[in-house]
C-alpha cells in the first residue's frame, strides 16, 4: 500500500455502479476501496481511515445522513462528497449542514468526480493548516511558559520542531527569562522523556571539581575522594544532559567536552576505561557566547559543535502582551499558596508594572508579585502596594486615558463643538501608540484591547 497516496472510501450499494464510479477516480494518484453497506462503511471509516468519503445516501441498511453526522460529531479530518438521484437533491443539500462538501447528481462523468474530489482534498487540507495555525498561535501556556506573544510562539515552535532531534539545542537569553524551563520543555517533548534530565550549572560548581561533576571519579582520584562515584554524564544515560552557564566553564575542560560530545565517550577522572553513553545534549548562557568566542574565554570549535539549533528566549520587557498574562497567572498561584484574598488588580498597578524595563525578568517580576502578595492584604492590587524600583514608574497622565472631568464642570459658554465618537476614540488611540514610542502591542494592553484591534481601525482610517 502506497502511504504517499490520499485513501478514498466509495459508499455505493450497487455493485454495478460502484465498479463504473471506482473506474472513474485516477488511480494514479488515490488508493480506492469500496463498501457496499453502511456496516461496511462505518467499520473501513475507522480502520482505513479515509481523506475523502463519497457517499450514497440510499443504502440498504441504514440511512447514508447517519454516517455524515456520526462522522461531524466525532469531528474526524475527512472530506465528504454525495453523490445522489435528482429526486433526493434537497436531502444534499441538507446533508451541507452537516459538513458535507458537495454533491454529485448521478448521472455524472469521470471528470465531474475527479474535479470535486480535488477540490475536497484541497479544502480539507486548507481547513487542517487553518486548524494548526490557530492551535499554533493560540497558546497562552507551554510546557512551563506563560507567553502568547508572537516572539513566544516562535519559541515553542522551534522546541516542537526540534525536540525529538538528536541535535545539540544552544538556548541564549538573560538571566530569568527561562532557560531552564526550555531545557526541560525540550526533554518533555522528546523521545528521551521517560529517561532522566540532568543538569549541570557550571557557574555554581567550582572549576577543580566540574570535571568530576561531569564524569565521576574512582576512589581515591583526588583529596577528598572516599568513593567511586557516577557523575553527570553516567547519570543521564539514555536522556538529556543540560549544561547552564555553559560559558563559565574551564577553557581547559573545554577540549575534554568537546571530545565527549564528538563520541559520546569519557573516562572518570583516576580511570583509564572508557565507558560509552547515549545522552543528547542542550546548553544555555546568559552571555553572547560568539563574543566569548572572541574574548578567548570559549573555545571556537566547541561552540560550532553546540551551536546546532539556537534558541533565543526573549527578555520580559519585549514581551509586551504576555505581561499582564503573568501578573494574573502568578497572583493566582501566590495567593493561593500565601492564603491570601488576591483576585485582581487596579489598571493603573497594571500600567505601572508594564512600564517597568524588569532587567532581572520573569523572576525579578515573580519576586515582585510575592512581595506584593506577602505584605498586603486586600482583595485588589493597588498602586500604593508596588515595591521599589516599580513604585517609582507611574502612569503618563493623559486626559484621554484617566480624564473624570463631571459634565457639569464643563464651561459650556466657552466649550467647543461635540466631538464624534470615532474621533475621540482616534485620538485616544494615537495619543497612547505616541505614549509607547508607536509599540502597538503596549498601547494595546494599556488600553484593554487586542493589539489586532488596533491594527484594524488604524488600517481603516488610512483608507
Amino acid at each position: 500500500m502506497d502511504s504517499s497516496k490520499k485513501r478514498i472510501l466509495l459508499v455505493e450499494d450497487t455493485a454495478s455502479l460502484a465498479i463504473v464510479y471506482q473506474g472513474f477516480i485516477n488511480q494514479g494518484h488515490y488508493q480506492v476501496k469500496v463498501a457496499t453497506c453502511g456496516k461496511d462503511a462505518v467499520e473501513n471509516i475507522t480502520d482505513f481511515n479515509p481523506h475523502a468519503v463519497i457517499l450514497d445516501l440510499n443504502l440498504p441498511d441504514m440511512d447514508g445522513m447517519t454516517i455524515l453526522k456520526e462522522i461531524q460529531q466525532q469531528q474526524l479530518p475527512i472530506a465528504v462528497i454525495i453523490i445522489t438521484a435528482y429526486g433526493s437533491i434537497d436531502i444534499a443539500v441538507d446533508a451541507m449542514h452537516y459538513g458535507a462538501f458537495d454533491f454529485i447528481v448521478k448521472p455524472f462523468d469521470s471528470k465531474r468526480l475527479n474535479i470535486t474530489l480535488s477540490n475536497a482534498l484541497e479544502n480539507l487540507s486548507l481547513n487542517q493548516k487553518i486548524v494548526q495555525f490557530n492551535e499554533d498561535f493560540s497558546r497562552t501556556q507551554y510546557e512551563g511558559f506563560i507567553g502568547e506573544s508572537l516572539s513566544m510562539q516562535a519559541v515553542y515552535r522551534i522546541i516542537d520542531s526540534a525536540a525529538d532531534s538528536s541535535a545539540t539545542i544552544f538556548i541564549t537569553g538573560e538571566s530569568g527569562t527561562g532557560k531552564e524551563v526550555c531545557a526541560s520543555a525540550i526533554h518533555n517533548h522528546s523521545s528521551r522523556k521517560d529517561k532522566p534530565l540532568i543538569t549541570l550549572n557550571c557557574a555554581a560548581i567550582p572549576n577543580e571539581l566540574l570535571e568530576s561533576e561531569i564524569f565521576g571519579h574512582l576512589k581515591g582520584a583526588f583529596t577528598g575522594a572516599y568513593n567511586d562515584r557516577s557523575g553527570a554524564a553516567t547519570l543521564a544515560h539514555g536522556g538529556t544532559l543540560f549544561f547552564d552557564e555553559i560559558c563559565e566553564m574551564p577553557i581547559a575542560l573545554q577540549s575534554k567536552l568537546l571530545r565527549f560530545i564528538q563520541t559520546q565517550t569519557f573516562c572518570r577522572v583516576g580511570s583509564s576505561k572508557q565507558e560509552s553513553v547515549d545522552i543528547r545534549f542542550v546548553c544555555a548562557t546568559n552571555k553572547d557566547p560568539w563574543q566569548q568566542v572572541l574574548n578567548g574565554d570559549f573555545r571556537e570549535d566547541l561552540y560550532y559543535r553546540l551551536h546546532v539549533i539556537p534558541i533565543k528566549l526573549p527578555p520580559l520587557r519585549e514581551r509586551d502582551t504576555d505581561i499582564k498574562l503573568l501578573i494574573n497567572h502568578l497572583l493566582q498561584i501566590l495567593s493561593k499558596e500565601e492564603n491570601k484574598a488576591f483576585t485582581s488588580i487596579s489598571n493603573s498597578s497594571i500600567q505601572a508594572l508594564m512600564s517597568y524595563s524588569w532587567p532581572g525578568n520573569i523572576r525579578e517580576l515573580q519576586n515582585v508579585m510575592r512581595n506584593i502578595v506577602v505584605l498586603n492584604n486586600a482583595e485588589e492590587i493597588s498602586l500604593d502596594m508596588l515595591p521599589a524600583p516599580v513604585n517609582t514608574i507611574t502612569p503618563a497622565n493623559s486626559r484621554y486615558i484617566s480624564a473624570r472631568e463631571s459634565p457639569n464642570s464643563i464651561d459650556n459658554s466657552t466649550s467647543p463643538d461635540i466631538i464624534p465618537l470615532w474621533q475621540v476614540e482616534k485620538q485616544a488611540i494615537e495619543y497612547t501608540i505616541k505614549l509607547c514610542d508607536g509599540n502597538i502591542p503596549r498601547a494595546a494592553a494599556l488600553l484593554d484591547v487586542s493589539a489586532s484591534t488596533l491594527y484594524r481601525k488604524k488600517e481603516r482610517w488610512l483608507e
